[in-house]
């Protein structure tokens, strides 16, 4: 049995009133559309078009460069005019298809048009969703199918929808359950007839109430389906802290939801398993928030795939003054942006400018020993000592105080009075440990295949 929040987190600004009662609205591209191979975790897309063919909007213009990766669609229709490597979110150039589009918005056949998902197999579902490019949109960009792959899906009991928002400033998803809140009740109804035994459970942070209405009112009748009110707290969104508060069980970092017989997926990704299987659309729209105070016009939009983020800042008025932070995403845990010109991918959630850098209010000095880092961590976990692992590159030390388990939420760093950047050094150390892992684990598969050779 969950309760209404976890032990730990942080009150940061909310800033939610500049978009909250603003409608997305349908955006239109004017330039060319830039398509990144890496919009998810795992392997890149492979492009399956070359320079100079036409496209349709619908179509796939990369496939799945693996079992762990996602194809990816086109939104408009156009030519493709180049393939290159292009700064993305991350700072990283990565190859890219590049689209002329030429307005027509020519789509593909069969594209929107009804299909009845009770006719479906689960495993006709299951490869819809695969094929439509789905993948989380409130995170890192798992690919949904896998996460619909369990290997017992009878174990499987809950499946949470997160309508958290918990980051500051984000209300795209927000808008998404109200404004297409019938698609999420039908894309969790298609996920829910693939596990038997499975219960689902829309969770809000009580800071939304007329979200809270609003989806009442639409599960009304729904035997399977409910919505459960959480506190408004910083990460109530994490995948860990959702599972608690809805289920009362713990996962930890060895283990994935499906361990605790939960599933958890954002209401945009829901939203879009319902496009995909009932509407025949893959993926190839975000709502994305445009706000913070540097922006003369926060708003939200309906965002292709591929749209310039410059095109986004344009229509919501230009800068109000030079901004000295932008970030892709939240405040908590979205990317630092030192260039615009870059393109909205599957997992752009909002685009954040402000006229004074954060991060600069107090200067870095030595840690005073008082606990509030402690206090906020999610995990409990204790992340002066993690930092002083990290400073001395002691991977062995750091892993034994459990800094595996840090989910990099950035509560320590927020309400670290001496400024120290905790979470910077936290999160580079683990992907140190994690690098070290794969090199080994590549090691030893080499060390056996090259074992099985000789014999």
């Amino acid at each position: 049995m969950g309760k209404d929040t976890f032990r730990g987190g942080i009150h940061p600004y909310e800033g939610k009133k500049l978009t909250e009662d603003k409608e997305a609205v349908p955006f239109i591209p004017k330039g060319d559309l830039v398509f990144p191979m890496s919009q998810h975790i795992g392997a890149p897309a492979k492009p399956i078009v070359a320079p100079g063919d036409r496209v349709l909007m619908g179509q796939t213009i990369a496939e799945a460069g693996g079992f762990v990766s996602s194809p990816i669609a086109c939104s408009v229709s156009g030519y493709v005019k180049e393939i290159k490597p292009v700064l993305t979110v991350s700072g990283a150039m990565v190859p890219a298809i590049v689209i002329e589009n030429d307005g027509l918005y020519e789509a593909v056949e069969g594209l929107g048009e009804d299909r009845d998902p009770s006719t479906l197999s689960r495993q006709e579902i299951r490869d819809i969703i695969r094929d439509a490019g789905i993948v989380g949109m409130g995170g890192a960009g798992f690919p949904t199918f896998i996460k619909l792959s369990p290997k017992n899906d009878a174990a499987i009991d809950t499946i949470i929808v997160n309508g958290s928002e918990c980051e500051p400033y984000l209300t795209s998803d927000y808008r998404v359950m109200l404004q297409e809140g019938e698609r999420l009740v039908g894309g969790l109804k298609i996920i829910l007839s693939l596990f038997d035994n499975a219960r689902g459970v829309i969770a809000i942070e009580d800071n939304k109430p007329k979200a809270i209405e609003h989806m009442k009112k639409l599960v009304e009748g729904e035997e399977k389906i409910t919505v459960k009110k959480v506190r408004t707290k910083y990460p109530e969104g994490a995948e860990r802290q959702l599972i608690s508060v809805v289920t009362g069980r713990k996962i930890n970092s060895s283990m994935l939801p499906a361990d605790a017989g939960c599933i958890v997926d954002n209401v945009d990704t829901v939203v879009a398993v319902y496009m995909a299987v009932a509407k025949k659309t893959p993926l190839m729209r975000r709502v994305v928030t445009v706000s913070g105070d540097a922006i003369a016009d926060p708003r939200n939009f309906i965002v292709k795939t591929g749209t310039n983020y410059n095109e986004l800042i344009e229509a919501a008025g230009g800068f109000t003054a030079h901004p000295a932070k932008m970030i892709s995403g939240g405040t908590m845990m979205g990317m630092a942006l030192f260039d615009t010109n870059i393109p909205v991918t599957k997992t752009s959630s909002a685009l954040l400018a402000f006229k004074k850098d954060m991060m600069d209010k107090v200067p870095t000095s030595p840690c005073i020993r008082c606990g509030r880092c402690v206090a906020a961590c999610p995990q409990h976990l204790v992340p002066q000592m993690l930092m002083d692992a990290a400073e001395r590159f002691d991977n062995e030390a750091f892993e034994a105080v459990n800094g595996m388990e840090c989910v990099e939420c950035g509560c320590c760093a927020y309400v670290c009075p001496s400024g120290r950047p905790l979470t910077q050094a936290i999160k580079e150390t683990r992907r140190s440990i994690l690098d070290e892992r794969k090199k080994a684990a590549a090691a030893a598969a080499a060390a056996k295949a090259a074992s099985s050779d000789k014999k």
